[in-house]
């Protein structure tokens, strides 16, 4: 199966596509962080790195073999958290139509949308009728559901829309969750190395041996816990942490250390939030600006913990400066997550 990824950020589709079985031959992405990124971690693949609307061609020669086209059109405008921009009038809430422009150039035998939850409700459901209307036209047969990640071996409460076409008149089936094992916030991060606030190490030795199946699948053969040890907090950030004890969030911290806030009691319950050890995370999306807490240390996730929490393996190199790498795991789709339908696509061969 021949893939190529449109929209592909660090590549975590690819990289879930990869583990399935794909071979990931060209691939889309505008922002050069996350495209150098992706490079590093995708030996092989050509990538495409400018906007999706200057391509016109996919590269690649006819093969006998059965294609793939995935990505995830930029979400922020469905999202949840963005309210002023969930409207018809976003711009960015359009580029989904670039995917189907691929779509239909390319002709492949089979795509793969992934987008957030927030899809299914924008504007009453204006876009996601669009998208399936679009699809249909070109001949395509489609599935469509709403994902848990924590259901496909995520320590994380990540909700993810999959819209599936066949080409071929094909029904696709999503993959069964029963059975799986929920994965916590532990299992994921406890053998990686204590920090400091303000850490900045390439390679640290882990704490422990690998404390669960999980985190020794994701070390691999790996001796250290690689590169992006960082985390930076302001020293006035910190000292509220210290006020917030595992479940806790903002609430927990005395108001006059949030006076810089014109309003603090308007944040939402995801920011300043101390995970707890013995569940998933909360969403892994910009975590930095939510300020998501350690469960055990007042700092906040170092970007490994918090790819390791996205289900990336540790030999990933995440690329630019700590607010660009924090960006780019936030964005990313979990592998694991993408693994799942992959595998269930390949079912079909």
């Amino acid at each position: 199966m021949i893939g190529v990824d449109a929209f592909s950020g660090v590549g975590g589709m690819s990289l879930g596509a990869s583990m399935a079985g794909v071979n990931v031959k060209f691939a889309v992405e505008i922002d050069k962080y996350a495209a150098e990124t992706f490079m590093a971690n995708h030996k092989g693949v050509t990538m495409f790195n400018d906007d999706v609307q200057n391509l016109h061609k996919i590269p690649l020669n006819k093969t006998k073999d059965t294609t793939i086209l995935f990505g995830g059109p930029p979400c922020q405008g469905f999202s949840y958290s963005n309210q002023r921009t969930r409207n018809k009038n976003n711009t960015k809430n359009w580029l989904f139509k670039e995917f189907v422009r691929l779509t239909k150039l390319w002709q492949p035998d089979w795509f793969v949308l992934e987008n957030v939850s927030g899809i299914l409700h924008t504007e009453k459901g204006f876009f996601l009728e669009q998208i399936l209307d679009d699809f249909n036209n070109i001949g395509y047969t489609l599935s469509y559901k709403l994902c848990n990640a924590t259901d496909f071996g995520v320590p994380q409460k990540r909700a993810r829309f999959f819209l599936v076409g066949s080409k071929h008149d094909i029904t696709f089936k999503f993959p069964d969750t029963t059975g799986q094992q929920t994965i916590t916030v532990k299992d994921a991060i406890s053998d990686l190395p204590f920090l400091t606030n303000g850490a900045n190490f390439d390679k640290l030795e882990y704490k422990t041996e690998a404390t669960s199946t999980y985190a020794r699948t994701l070390r691999g053969k790996s001796k250290h816990s690689l590169c992006n040890n960082v985390t930076r907090n302001s020293d006035l950030v910190i000292e509220r942490y210290t006020h917030i004890p595992p479940g806790g969030n903002w609430e927990n911290i005395p108001n006059h250390l949030m006076s810089n806030y014109k309003d603090h009691s308007r944040c939402h319950d995801g920011i300043y939030f101390r995970l707890k050890e013995d569940e998933p995370s909360l969403v892994i999306g910009n975590y930095r600006k939510n300020m998501l807490i350690h469960p055990t240390e007042d700092r906040g996730l170092s970007v490994r913990e918090a790819a390791r929490l996205q289900s990336f393996p540790d030999w990933f190199i995440f690329k630019g400066s700590v607010g660009f790498q924090q960006q780019q795991v936030g964005n990313a789709v979990p592998p694991l997550l993408a693994k799942a339908i992959f595998s269930q696509i390949y079912r079909y061969q």
